[in-house]
């Protein structure tokens, strides 16, 4: 395996040098024109803080931490839903065609911020009542809520986390299901006859055969479309889930530190972005070998 050196040219330490420069005159203008007092001290806090002899989630973490739930279970699940949806579209079923073509076209023409009030009221709050699940989770024990909680949200707010989950599985799915669609229509006539020719049926053409194929070509957009999902799971701020841009909304209205709030958001939204293109990067390297 070859490794690729890294080359630093000039108009890269041009381009670093302009950043920079436009860092300082941003900040400049905010701490001196605009007379704004920084007071980065604070936000770390808000962070982390010492809970009597032991280390607490502040309430910026409390939200990313909560972000990053709604992120892998969405990511999880609209990964095997648009994968469903995505073997529906190339179905010899017309019914299965209907079905998939339906659902997508119905999804990706909604603004999401529309699909976030359709499923929290009409069907979120409905089904948790219609089950009695948002009872059922209050009168559970103790070790049965903590472990609800890790894994989703406290007992009080799962009813609403459900339907921003529900949301972004939705939403992201469609998408997901368009582009499976495409990396199995991608793959060659020939490589479908072949399969055929030896003996195997739909199914195992497509397990065997097609699917290993297609998803190495479509590994790069699934990559993308797992960003979008961290960057998409802001909307569900409006139905007061206490992801990381509603505590963020929230700690800037009562401290009115309104840069380093959102400088510390923004920072906290690209690291968890970026931590995972680079475990894509490293998926896609290990699949070339």
């Amino acid at each position: 395996m070859t490794i690729k050196k890294i080359r630093f040219t000039l108009l890269d330490a041009v381009l670093v040098a302009l950043i920079l420069a436009a860092v300082a005159f941003i900040v400049r203008r905010v701490g001196v024109e605009m007379r704004y007092n920084w007071q980065w001290p604070v936000i770390l806090q808000y962070l982390v803080r010492v809970d009597g002899a032991h280390w607490a989630a502040g309430t910026l973490m409390q939200g990313f931490l909560t972000t990053v739930k709604l992120s892998l279970w969405a990511t999880v699940l609209a990964a095997f839903l648009g994968t469903l949806m995505g073997l529906f579209r190339v179905s010899h079923s017309l019914f299965y065609r209907l079905i998939a073509g339906s659902y997508v076209e119905i999804v990706r023409n909604l603004p999401p911020l529309v699909l976030v009030f359709i499923v929290y009221f009409f069907v979120g709050e409905r089904i948790m009542a219609l089950f009695g699940a948002e009872q059922l989770v209050r009168t559970a024990p103790p070790a049965v809520q903590e472990f609800l909680a890790f894994l989703f949200a406290p007992p009080a707010r799962l009813s609403g986390f459900f339907a921003g989950l529900a949301t972004l599985v939705l939403y992201e799915a469609a998408y997901i299901t368009e582009i499976v669609r495409a990396g199995i229509q991608s793959i060659e006539k020939g490589q479908w006859e072949a399969a055929h020719t030896l003996g195997l049926s739909r199914r195992q053409q497509l397990r065997f055969v097609i699917l290993p194929q297609a998803l190495q070509r479509i590994l790069p957009a699934l990559a993308g479309q797992l960003i979008s999902t961290i960057k998409d799971s802001a909307i569900v701020s409006v139905i007061s889930i206490p992801e990381l841009t509603f505590q963020g909304l929230e700690l800037m209205s009562a401290t009115y530190l309104t840069f380093e709030v959102w400088i510390t958001v923004t920072a906290l939204y690209f690291l968890l972005t970026f931590t995972c293109s680079l475990g894509i990067k490293q998926l896609e390297t290990a699949g070339q070998r």
